[in-house]
């Protein structure tokens, strides 16, 4: 077989299905991507060239549609260089987000084209307007709107498509949905797993240690931001260090911002520092920016009790290898989350925007060591019963299959849990 992706980050969502495929000497995997230094062996990555800057000018609303459809023309000459080099994929595996896959087809009109759909925007009802402290501008609805722009012209375009969570789906419109399979993602169960000696010695991470006998308090995301209630967690804070003196944090995210809005001056972090800073014992807590990915596992493996906050929004990954892991998790009661954790089964939710709430929940969940030991014990079962890296794999593969017979007619891959439960 002849698989074509196409990612401007790779390998992103395709990581473990291309290493899988990577394994047959059967297969040849092409990557198209914007230069990277990431390396998969027995991957031919092909690149196109950095985005241009947007064309000075160009309306607000339109300036992402803008790109898009740069890096439509970019990916599609790409293609055909590689069409003219005798390259013909028997299927196309892309990320419809950036554009990318618009004019594949151009190329290749008769190759099955398989597209990751991450999420419909809309302007009420989800992430826009969830948080009463940031309410959006009244002049920014049509560019929320016109964010959708790429993800209508990928549906009216052949091929069929694919959602990781039964929350995703049905953000896009109705009409849409039988041509989106929900596919729900696995993780690896093997290197994401509870590690049942990690308290019984020094947890170091650049310099700052948690030792046996203190506990440790985890907040993963890809940057420190409010889309992820980093500020609601900041919040909490200072009542959960004057309540446990044994308490150390640590904090995983970078300084920029992958949703939502930025701040014109500083960082999130720095605003959330100039407002709860003085109230907070700062040698007991640990900023770690992006870390590598032992590290990322190590701490979750330590952590006595995990934070997970996330608007009406795409669950991160980390959600998901932290159930893996075994973490104690506390988190939102937030629609994308309820996939993932039942309440007082696999973790315990509390509301997304009260630090009050935040920190009481959190504070529980040390104080009853036994009920935190069940709740690591369900979250790993939970793991081991929805998220199989093989059973992922194997749908993945049987979709692919569906989608080149059939077309636009291909058969939905299995749906996701309607609720997390701890497997019987």
């Amino acid at each position: 077989m002849r698989y074509l992706f196409v990612h401007q980050n790779f390998p992103g969502q395709f990581l473990h299905l291309v290493r899988h495929l990577v394994r047959s000497q059967a297969n040849e995997v092409v990557f198209i991507t914007e230069e990277n230094a990431n390396a998969i062996p027995g991957v031919r990555k092909v690149t196109y060239p950095p985005l241009l800057q947007p064309t000075p000018g160009t309306f607000a609303d339109a300036v992402e549609f803008e790109a898009a459809t740069i890096r439509a023309s970019q990916v599609a000459g790409v293609a055909g260089n590689l069409k003219a080099l005798g390259f013909r994929p028997d299927v196309i595996i892309g990320h419809h987000g950036w554009g990318e896959l618009l004019n594949i087809g151009d190329v290749w009109p008769n190759v099955p084209v398989l597209g990751y759909y991450e999420f419909f925007y809309h302007s009420h009802g989800l992430d826009v307007g969830f948080d009463p402290e940031f309410p959006p501008a009244p002049d920014g609805f049509g560019r929320v709107r016109a964010k959708n722009a790429v993800n209508l012209l990928a549906l009216t375009n052949p091929g069929f498509g694919q959602t990781p969570t039964r929350f995703q789906h049905p953000t896009y419109p109705a009409w849409a949905q039988p041509r989106i399979a929900i596919l729900p993602e696995g993780v690896d169960l093997a290197a994401c797993a509870p590690d049942p000696t990690a308290r019984q010695r020094p947890f170091v991470l650049d310099g700052f240690t948690v030792q046996p006998g203190e506990t440790l308090i985890t907040y993963v995301a890809r940057d420190l931001e409010p889309y992820r209630g980093f500020h609601i967690f900041m919040r909490a804070l200072p009542a959960i260090l004057r309540e446990r003196r044994d308490v150390k944090v640590v904090m995983v995210g970078g300084d920029g911002v992958s949703y939502g809005a930025r701040l014109a001056n500083m960082t999130w972090r720095e605003f959330m520092l100039a407002e709860v800073g003085p109230a907070l014992d700062m040698s007991r807590i640990a900023f770690a920016g992006k870390i590598n990915y032992g590290a990322f596992l190590g701490l979750l493996q330590r952590s006595d009790a995990h934070v997970y906050l996330t608007y009406p929004f795409v669950a991160s990954w980390s959600l998901r290898e932290a159930l893996a892991c075994g973490c104690a998790i506390v988190a939102s009661d937030t629609s994308p989350v309820h996939e993932f954790v039942a309440d007082r089964v696999t973790g315990l939710l509390t509301p997304c925007l009260d630090p009050g709430r935040l920190a009481w929940t959190v504070l529980e969940l040390l104080a009853r060591p036994e009920a935190a030991a069940q709740l690591r014990a369900n979250a790993r079962a939970f793991a081991e019963s929805h998220l199989r890296m093989d059973a992922y794999l194997a749908s993945y593969e049987k979709l692919i299959v569906s989608v080149m017979r059939n077309g636009a007619r291909a058969t939905a891959a299995p749906a996701a849990p309607s609720s997390a439960r701890t497997p019987g």
